[in-house]
């Protein structure tokens, strides 16, 4: 056979894929526990002193500005490749007010970003809170609100935590809804708190199952620090949430995280045991819609930086403080984000 005519049978197949190649857009959506964001100022209302300067963390002006431009940093950089810029839409937890959330928002890693605020103060004991901020560029709010999680303690009296945030919007003019959580910690063992999570996981079903009521094909993301891995309870028989694609029924859950967690990947780490308590998840409709976005992919973001290098810490995650120390990190959290793609034309 002539050469050049076999040369060009074998390039023919390539040259034909290549022209049906389908351009997308990429919208990143991210949730970041930042690791007790607080300001400076002693509120009385709340049990915040040792955030402040004269409190046990020696809290100074100086070390919050620091701080604020690290997780400024680290929400720039999560979903950078392959998404063009810095996530569309970040879900946060643990913040102290909106104050500090504005002060990121300004920061001149993520000013250009022109990101939006959506927070309430929840009745949490320690002030903390959750939020939203999105690319006013991308998303629309078009409705807002926050759950509040009714708890008891063993003696019977109000267990103060987070609330759930709802955030109903339009993204590149298609409708989704964000919840973003911070279910209640494991203080006291995992066992003796589990029911609080699950409390948590009854009300983030509530708040779906009443979305779906109104809108049956509504497309939601639930995100957070759940204080629970993808394989507990919460997750599993309240939630009801699935890690494979091909086990999904129409009312199930999809839990991207669910796989990553079975290979030994983690969001932060304690006792040299790696848990993947930051989660995104959502309704199956991301993955099989015929038109608007649909799901690609979730990971964990892991930047080298984000690592301790040395020292008892070294591998975990670097946070700003550490067996009582000042560190001068990130967080005890690694983010999580998901990839959502539609074709561009």
């Amino acid at each position: 056979m002539n050469i050049k005519l076999l040369f060009l049978i074998i390039c023919l197949p390539i040259f034909v894929s290549s022209q049906k190649e389908t351009a997308y857009k990429i919208r990143t959506i991210a949730f970041y526990n930042v690791e007790n964001l607080f300001d400076t100022i002693n509120d009385p209302l709340t049990f915040d002193d040792d955030r402040t300067p004269m409190g046990k963390d020696l809290w100074t002006e100086e070390r919050y500005r620091h701080k604020i431009g690290n997780i400024a940093k680290v929400i720039s950089d999560i979903g950078r490749d392959p998404a063009p810029s810095a996530p569309d839409i970040v879900g946060l937890c643990e913040v102290e007010n909106k104050e500090v959330v504005e002060d990121l928002v300004h920061h001149p890693n993520l000013e250009k970003m022109d990101y939006g605020i959506i927070h309430f103060d929840s009745p949490d004991e320690r002030g903390i809170d959750v939020a939203l901020i999105y690319k006013q560029s991308a998303f629309l709010p078009t409705s807002f609100q926050s759950r509040r999680l009714l708890l008891q303690n063993e003696e019977g009296e109000r267990d103060y935590t987070r609330d759930q945030l709802v955030v109903g919007g339009l993204l590149d003019d298609e409708q989704i809804y964000c919840i973003v959580n911070h279910w209640p910690s494991r203080s006291g063992g995992e066992a003796r708190s589990r029911p609080n999570r699950l409390a948590a996981a009854a009300l983030n079903k509530k708040i779906m199952d009443s979305i779906l009521e109104l809108d049956h094909s509504a497309k939601i993301i639930s995100m957070g620090d759940l204080n629970d891995d993808p394989i507990d309870d919460s997750l599993k028989k309240i939630l009801k949430t699935q890690g494979k694609k091909n086990q999904l029924t129409e009312t199930d859950l999809f839990n991207p995280m669910e796989k990553i967690y079975k290979k030994g990947v983690g969001s932060l780490a304690y006792r040299d045991k790696w848990n993947l308590f930051d989660q995104l998840i959502f309704t199956s409709n991301w993955l099989n819609q015929d038109n608007g976005y649909l799901f690609w992919k979730a990971n964990v973001f892991t930047a080298p930086y984000l690592f301790s290098k040395n020292g008892r810490y070294k591998g975990y995650p670097f946070r700003t403080y550490a067996g009582g120390n000042y560190m001068g990190g990130y967080s005890d959290h690694f983010p999580v984000y998901l990839l959502l793609i539609k074709p561009s034309g």
